[in-house]
């Protein structure tokens, strides 16, 4: 075996955007612990790590490069390990999303990302100048090339590697979390390696900003595409690896060429706990970030706030939530008897406050302005928009933030109201369509039961008129949810959805629906991402425009 044994620590953390001091003190810690605890000689850190991802405007903000500076030379106290760190930094032409690599208070490598990602929810080429070049330093005698995540989406720079006698590729990455993405990117890397044949260490963000998580699961793959390594999934982690320029591999204990396979190593977590542990960091993170004491929200007996609920407290503690139930003449004593359950069970404060006085109210101010018109959903309306007074009023006077508890299929078709439901300040479900809703609560009962399974199986209803059910006014959400799924995140055309089978005028009902609600999803909060394309940064559409949906 080669003496050229190199201790590696994928330093996989939670940064806060805009928070140049307190994540250059995280990236101080985290060295640190590499070095004295794992005895590492290199520590690699994520992308844009100083200023977080993504710093959107503030790239914009003439103090940003000065700042950033001042931290690398903080970063210049810790010594004995070469820390690979990502930053913002003004090249030749511009500002350049950068790579930088430091030794004993030293710069002794910079690279610039060459592939500017511009889609979905990415935006880099408003803000950076791409790069052209590969760079390369030499550590304890293993050369290492450096790559920022979307440089090895494409072959070339992977290339550029080999052809500088790279024994090993480092990938610095901010690869935002959608419920498929986790297995996308490793057989991206593994195609790179496997055309080079050169192993790559992929460390990667974790945390919530905004309406993205980063999942973490940063690995280390061998040049035959096997991961050797893989660090956690939704979580804080420093993962040491070995890596043995004798045979060009990572090694784990001793080396022992055919010991390892993917499948022993790193599973990928299922379906169900990916995403509810993505909708868990998401809420976590948001509240925290921004200084809120804690979360309320309304708590309607109804399974979209039961798995609301569930997923607050996972994410915070019982202490930290407040629910309220607010009914009204048509809340039936079954939504009452589940929302105290779901409360009881969970352990959090829970309050009942009727809204009818508040809506009685309301209605005789405006009797006068009503009086020659029947009631319609107008009234259904202020009924929600009662309940968003009081949640709002809640949040005001406590300082919680208000949990709303939309999904996605509501907000594709409107189903959702102004100023009522859609108060708050974030919204775990906004990007969970109404089917994954049922499977994720059963899937968090699994866990331990939160959610009473009548609220499960019982027909979906606002109850905001008597004996409502949701399909009065939508088709079944199994159909419902499938084509805002081929229309909203595969861009399919009215007539190849109707050619999957679904009927002419409920295709081009859901779509217009869909159109026609932008003005809604303008004003409505931001949530967690799950989906390839969400109402967010992903989905631009004017709100006035004439187009129809059609071929």
């Amino acid at each position: 075996m080669s003496a050229a044994m190199l201790n590696i620590v994928m330093a996989q953390i939670n940064l806060k955007v805009g928070d140049i001091d307190g994540n250059t003190s995280m990236v101080i810690n985290a060295a640190e612990q590499a070095r004295d605890t794992h005895q590492a000689d290199l520590v690699v850190f994520p992308e844009l790590t100083l200023c977080g991802y993504p710093p959107e405007d503030l790239l914009l903000r003439p103090s940003l490069i000065l700042r950033t500076e001042q931290a690398l030379h903080r970063l210049n106290a810790v010594k004995g390990i070469d820390i690979v760190i990502g930053v913002p930094g003004m090249g030749a032409h511009g500002l350049e999303n950068q790579a930088v690599v430091l030794r004993d208070g030293q710069v002794i490598a910079r690279y610039a990302k060459q592939h500017l990602p511009n889609y979905q929810v990415f935006d880099e080429k408003r803000y950076f100048v791409p790069g052209h070049q590969m760079a390369t330093f030499d550590c304890k005698g293993t050369r290492l090339a450096l790559t920022i995540c979307e440089d090895l989406w494409f072959q070339e720079p992977a290339m550029q590697a080999r052809e500088a006698g790279a024994d090993l590729i480092l990938s610095l990455n901010a690869s935002p979390f959608h419920k498929d993405k986790q297995s996308v990117r490793r057989e991206t890397i593994r195609q790179r390696c496997q055309e080079t044949g050169l192993p790559v260490l992929y460390v990667n963000l974790f945390g919530g900003q905004d309406e993205l998580v980063f999942d973490g699961g940063s690995f280390a793959m061998n040049g035959d595409g096997r991961v050797m390594t893989c660090g956690d999934y939704f979580t804080e982690t420093l993962t040491p690896v070995r890596f043995d320029c004798g045979t060009k591999l990572f090694v784990e204990g001793h080396f022992v060429e055919e010991q390892f396979v993917e499948e022993q190593v790193a599973p990928l977590p299922d379906l169900h706990r990916r995403v509810y542990s993505a909708l868990v960091t998401g809420v976590r993170d948001y509240v925290n970030k921004n200084g809120f004491k804690g979360i309320v929200l309304g708590l309607s007996g109804g399974i979209d706030s039961a798995l609301t609920l569930a997923i607050a407290v996972d994410a915070l503690g019982a202490e930290r939530v407040q629910a309220v139930m607010m009914p009204y003449r048509y809340t039936s004593e079954m939504s009452l008897q589940d929302a105290k359950e779901e409360a009881d069970i969970l352990g959090v404060d829970y309050k009942i406050m009727p809204i009818e006085p508040m809506f009685d109210a309301f209605m005789n101010t405006l009797s006068s302005e009503f009086a020659d018109s029947g009631r319609d959903t107008t009234e259904e309306n202020l009924q929600s928009r009662c309940r968003g007074v009081l949640l709002m009023a809640i949040s005001n006077k406590k300082g919680y933030m208000v949990l709303t508890t939309g999904n996605k299929s509501e907000m594709a078709v409107g189903y959702a109201t102004l100023y009522g439901d859609m108060c708050g300040g974030y919204n775990a479900l906004k990007d969970v369509p109404k089917t994954l809703v049922f499977e994720l609560s059963e899937y968090r009962n699994s866990l331990g039961y939160v959610i009473p399974q009548r609220v499960i199986d019982r027909p979906p209803s606002a109850e905001l008129a008597p004996d409502q059910v949701d399909e009065d006014s939508l088709p079944p959400y199994s159909d419902l949810d499938r084509i805002i799924e081929m229309y909203v995140e595969e861009d399919c055309s009215a007539e190849t959805i109707i050619d999957e089978g679904f009927d002419r005028d409920t295709v081009y009902r859901v779509l217009r629906l869909i159109d026609i609600n932008e003005f809604k999803r303008r004003q409505a909060v931001v949530g967690v991402r799950i989906t390839p394309r969400g109402f967010g940064r992903d989905r631009r559409y004017p709100i006035t425009n004439g187009w129809r949906p059609g071929v």
